[in-house]
């Protein structure tokens, strides 16, 4: 048997695993890498044990000051750096509870009338208009609709459970009667697809690694695969695995976009927005706001109540002296 010692891993591999062991998603995973990267590039490659509360503060500083990113993008590197500290060099001192992080401006959420849903909807086709009408009709993040696996539609109930949302939350929504024909032609599309799979010898889907122990032949049934799933098998940037996964989501991204131009909307709209929309239309309604916060999945009812401010109904409520 060879004596010789493992040798001992690069850092940033050393990230990679401890992520890995606490089940961080793999977006997570590139984005506090790359922020490391970054980090450990802007001090010449000096060691983070070198380093310290007065070299992170550098770093926020230029990235606030000479590469002018917004509050949550400086918080984001923050967050990285401090779980390179905590987590995977093990140093928890007191100087890293004093880290200031940046104050993110409170930002009014950008909101389409329903004749402006109803004219972006207009200029999009296929699978990316029926995303974008469950965005609108249900209230889903733009991961929840392009993740949505086949399980998770209920068509008897009409509602659409979201597992695993922001904070790590199960929700039930409903699902619009205008939706469910094209899903569920969307999800024959998917059968036939993952018989064809199954039949080549793949037809395994992506499954959270306690799931995939658990129940080793879930990743094989209907039921996991992606509602919307990719025209190609690709392989897991993990662990190798050859697999269908989801649509890319930019590619939706980039129709909701062009669809916004060609609807002749001038307000700064993106997929994002057909959840703001989803919310603010309820309220309006005269949904309770209490109701909109658990569609929605809020933790914090002030998150939801800031849909009340944009309502049809003049700033902050109030019309104008000038249509007297």
């Amino acid at each position: 048997m060879s004596t010789e010692p493992t040798p001992k891993k690069k850092l940033l591999d050393q990230v990679r695993d401890v992520l890995r062991v606490q089940h961080y998603s793999y977006r997570t995973e590139q984005s506090y890498i790359g922020w490391i990267k970054r980090y450990i590039i802007f001090h010449g490659k000096r060691h983070p044990r070198d380093m310290g509360k007065v070299e992170i503060e550098a770093f926020l500083t230029h990235l606030a000051v000479d590469r002018q990113v917004s509050a949550s993008t400086q918080n984001q590197a923050l967050n990285a750096v401090l779980f390179l500290y905590r987590s995977v060099l093990d140093i928890n001192v007191e100087w890293m509870t004093d880290v200031v992080r940046a104050k993110r401006g409170k930002r009014l959420p950008v909101v389409l009338s329903q004749r402006e849903v109803r004219q972006v909807l207009a200029h999009l086709t296929g699978v990316n208009a029926l995303i974008a009408s469950l965005l609108y009709g249900s209230g889903l993040r733009l991961m929840e609709g392009v993740r949505l696996r086949v399980k998770d539609v209920d068509f008897d109930y009409r509602q659409i459970v979201v597992r695993d949302g922001k904070g790590a939350k199960d929700r039930v929504t409903p699902l619009p009667e205008r939706a469910i024909e094209p899903l569920k032609t969307q999800i024959a599309r998917v059968a036939a697809m993952h018989a064809e799979d199954l039949a080549a010898g793949y037809g395994r889907v992506f499954l959270p690694e306690a799931l995939d122990r658990k129940y080793p032949n879930a990743a094989t049934e209907l039921a996991w695969q992606f509602v919307f799933a990719s025209g190609q098998l690709s392989k897991d940037p993990r662990s190798g695995a050859v697999r269908r996964h989801h649509i890319n989501e930019k590619g939706l991204q980039r129709a909701v976009k062009n669809a916004v131009r060609a609807a002749n909307i001038h307000k700064k709209a993106s997929c994002h927005t057909f959840r703001h929309s989803f919310a603010t239309h309820l309220l309006e309604r005269g949904n309770d706001v209490r109701t909109v916060q658990e569609l929605l999945g809020h933790k914090d009812i002030r998150t939801t109540q800031l849909y009340t401010h944009v309502l049809k109904r003049g700033g902050l409520g109030v019309s104008s002296p000038l249509d007297d």
